[in-house]
């Protein structure tokens, strides 16, 4: 059970936070975080604000504690792969993401970032499957397919992307038109 000064300065770090004052919330954090440093509420409101003031460096090395402290939250490393692909920190983000998938195999964004981290570094054949997984848990989304149809033209596989454009035609016509035209690659038309 947290105690009454614990509770009463998360409170008020989240009024300030809902009034736009993150600065202050901050503060308070980094006050809470004297007594309560390894405090996994704590630790990761610090990331978010941090990350959020766009103080970057920061955020990375709180982040570094909340993943010792709680080493198995698949959204703690999803959350420092983001903050490393942003940094275009490719190795370290790579690492990150490929936790996140394993501690979580749910968990669609993070399977969307090895991917995209994937692309960046030019392994391709990994990056389609990071996203072809991506695409079975977010079917509906147009990300994950739009990057697997970009890669499968970097893989010189046009065959491939023509599949991804005709399958967005039936839910995302805009994604699939936009595809069709970076790509100049135009599904045949059913035959009726």
């Amino acid at each position: 059970m947290k105690s009454f000064d614990y509770l009463a300065l998360k409170w008020r770090a989240i009024g300030l936070i809902v009034i736009g004052r993150r600065e202050r919330a901050l503060a308070l954090f980094e006050q809470m975080a004297g007594r309560w440093p390894d405090d996994v509420y704590v630790l990761a409101s610090r990331v978010h604000l941090l990350t959020e003031l766009g103080r970057r460096a920061e955020a990375l090395a709180v982040s570094d504690r909340l993943v010792v402290v709680q080493p198995d939250n698949a959204h703690h490393w999803f959350n420092r792969g983001f903050m490393f692909e942003s940094a275009e920190r490719w190795d370290e983000a790579l690492a990150s993401f490929k936790r996140a998938t394993e501690l979580s195999p749910l968990l669609d964004r993070a399977w969307y970032g090895l991917g995209l981290v994937l692309i960046r570094l030019q392994r391709y054949d990994e990056a389609v499957e990071a996203l072809k997984r991506n695409t079975e848990l977010q079917p509906m989304s147009p990300y994950g397919w739009y990057q697997l149809a970009r890669v499968q033209v970097d893989r010189q596989k046009p065959e491939e992307a023509v599949k991804i454009i005709r399958h967005l035609q039936g839910f995302e016509p805009k994604v699939a038109a936009q595809l069709a035209r970076e790509t100049g690659l135009v599904p045949p038309q059913p035959t009726l």
